[in-house]
């Protein structure tokens, strides 16, 4: 009984009319829109596409996930040459980016990144202390060898003996986060010349991931991936590479006038590469060069029709890598005229994967992205006659000297077991039995390298992580992955080279030091966000994030950094 005047029972209180005719239409348009009508919402605006069941020629808008993203990964990309052949360029390619999107000209990696490294960061919004991916290739002190960073044994290789997977991929990717958003029905693809650039864009739960064997001419992936699209089966069976590669030629797409800020002497004599039988190395130089490109480049759009990709209710991926680096193959220094044509090719690349989407699924409906990551480090020697300071260090003479030096202050004994990359590695073994301070091991020898010709400052692991390694300590210490560093770190006098050869200057070849930035530009192009250039720099970090909020999904789990404000149209 209710003892209570001013409450009635529940059983005896009377309906409200409008409250039951409220509550029958959500029960009717929960059945007959379905669960996805309630996808939570990001800050970004979703995709706006017209409903085309509208009468009166009005169209009203609902609200959608992209259907397929596109991301094109560009090695050595630089916004200065962009800006520069923007009049050369046709109107699909970088123009339509430049002018229909966002503009990010100055998006910083840090410090001493290569490729592999910086598509990790790009792919997982995470630096190298944390993903795991410091360089392309590490160091074994057991070995005393190097390794690629994705080697695992345990995965072998289709069309290759390389063997390779995403182990040590230590967190989650952009390219994971589109699948596990629809649950494994949307589809995710890479293609690149590049081994482990191919499985960085892949990542854990990729389809496929595929790169361009340089020793065979085959695409070439590993057991870890399921998937061999049509579209790479007939290039390894049908029309293959090796069977084309011998009539093809990169020679410049205009005359050599017609290319902006170039010096007379450079106009006189074009450049002319083949891929000739005879060339050891011609698939590697073919991975380098333009038709390179543009062969991946024809791959994705076949991707994009065979696989129907952008066509199921889901959101499917392509990641395409493509390289503008400096070609190495040249006999010259200066690669101007070679870096250009390869950025007026990859605009015709660009644009020809832009009208494919455009056909199927649209670009109401998808999301294009292009990213760049630095060039190698180094360049070619200078002729003699510019009288351009330069030396030659030598890892092996500092190791041997070094061990000499700690021999003299500890007693025998093999301290120092290699160099690597910058690093040189103590054997720690060795200073175990003898009961030795690592610390101060590591203090004395940076300050004993400090002090050899040609080293600029040499740092310990213990200053690295500690942020005390120069004007990039903060930069350094996250891209320094603690598993594949070494003990100390040298830093090279720019104008060298570091070469093992006994004899000055016969490692000619080898890459001079440069000190360069680490920057590069990203260009967005989606249908819910407004053309706009930001200015930089911009942490590489961000754009993990950023391409999630605009695709509606969760950013990858190590992402820390917030992604940009970017304005709706």
């Amino acid at each position: 009984m209710c003892t209570n005047p001013k409450k009635r029972p529940m059983s005896s209180r009377k309906p409200n009319p409008l409250s039951t005719r409220l509550a029958s239409v959500l029960v009717v348009s929960l059945v007959t829109m379905g669960i996805g009508a309630f996808t939570p919402v990001f800050a970004a605006r979703p995709a706006l596409a017209p409903d085309t069941k509208s009468k009166g020629g009005d169209h009203q808008y609902v609200l959608t996930r992209p259907a397929l993203v596109v991301g094109i990964f560009v090695e050595g990309l630089d916004a200065d040459y962009v800006n520069l052949l923007r009049n050369n360029f046709g109107k699909d390619g970088f123009n339509r980016f430049i002018t229909d999107g966002v503009t990010i000209e100055d998006v910083s990696y840090g410090t001493n990144v290569d490729a592999t490294a910086a598509t990790a960061i790009l792919m997982t919004g995470a630096s190298p202390s944390v993903n795991g991916i410091p360089a392309s290739r590490v160091w074994d002190s057991e070995t005393k060898s190097d390794y690629p960073i994705l080697l695992d044994p345990a995965n072998i290789g289709n069309f290759t003996d390389e063997t390779f997977s995403p182990a040590a991929l230590k967190v989650s990717t952009l390219s994971d986060e589109v699948r596990i958003a629809d649950g494994g029905i949307g589809l995710v693809h890479s293609v690149a010349p590049d081994a482990q650039v191919a499985i960085v864009l892949a990542g854990h739960a990729g389809n496929s991931g595929f790169w361009l064997n340089e020793f065979n001419g085959k695409w070439s992936t590993s057991t870890y991936y399921r998937d061999v699209p049509a579209a790479i089966a007939k290039r390894n069976y049908g029309i293959t590479l090796t069977s084309r590669i011998d009539t093809m030629t990169w020679t410049p797409s205009m005359p050599l006038e017609q290319y902006p800020d170039l010096p007379e002497y450079k106009k006189l004599f074009p450049f002319r590469y083949t891929f000739p039988a005879r060339d050891a190395n011609r698939y590697r130089a073919f991975k380098a060069s333009a038709p390179g490109n543009r062969e991946v480049a024809e791959i994705g759009v076949d991707y994009i029709s065979s696989l129907k990709l952008g066509a199921r209710g889901v959101t499917d991926m392509l990641n395409l890598g493509f390289n503008v680096s400096p070609y190495p193959y040249s006999r010259e220094a200066d690669t101007r005229v070679e870096t250009m044509d390869a950025y007026l090719r990859l605009d015709s690349d660009i644009a020809n994967i832009v009208r494919a989407v455009e056909k199927h699924p649209g670009m109401a409906n998808s999301v294009i992205f292009i990213a760049g990551t630095p060039a190698p480090a180094g360049g070619k020697r200078d002729e003699e006659k510019w009288n351009i300071p330069a030396g030659q260090f030598s890892p092996k003479r500092a190791i041997s000297l070094l061990n000499i030096y700690l021999i003299a202050l500890h007693g025998n004994g093999e301290y120092v077991t290699g160099y690597y990359d910058g690093y040189f590695f103590l054997n720690r073994k060795q200073l175990k039995e003898l009961n030795l301070d690592e610390r101060q091991i590591r203090r004395e020898s940076a300050e004993f390298l400090a002090r050899m010709s040609g080293v600029t400052a040499a740092y310990t692991i213990d200053d690295i992580f500690e942020r005390r390694a120069g004007e990039d300590a903060i930069a350094l210490q996250r891209n320094t992955s603690i598993k594949h560093a070494g003990d100390i770190l040298v830093t090279v006098n720019p104008g060298w080279v570091i070469s093992d050869s006994s004899v000055e200057g016969e490692d000619s070849h080898l890459p001079v030091i440069r000190n360069v930035a680490n920057t590069s530009p990203v260009y967005i192009l989606a249908p819910n966000v407004a053309p706009t250039k930001i200015e930089g720099p911009i942490d590489a970090r961000v754009i993990a994030p950023t391409v999630s909020r605009i695709l509606r999904i969760r950013s990858p789990n190590a992402a820390s950094l917030s992604p940009l404000r970017l304005h709706s149209r």
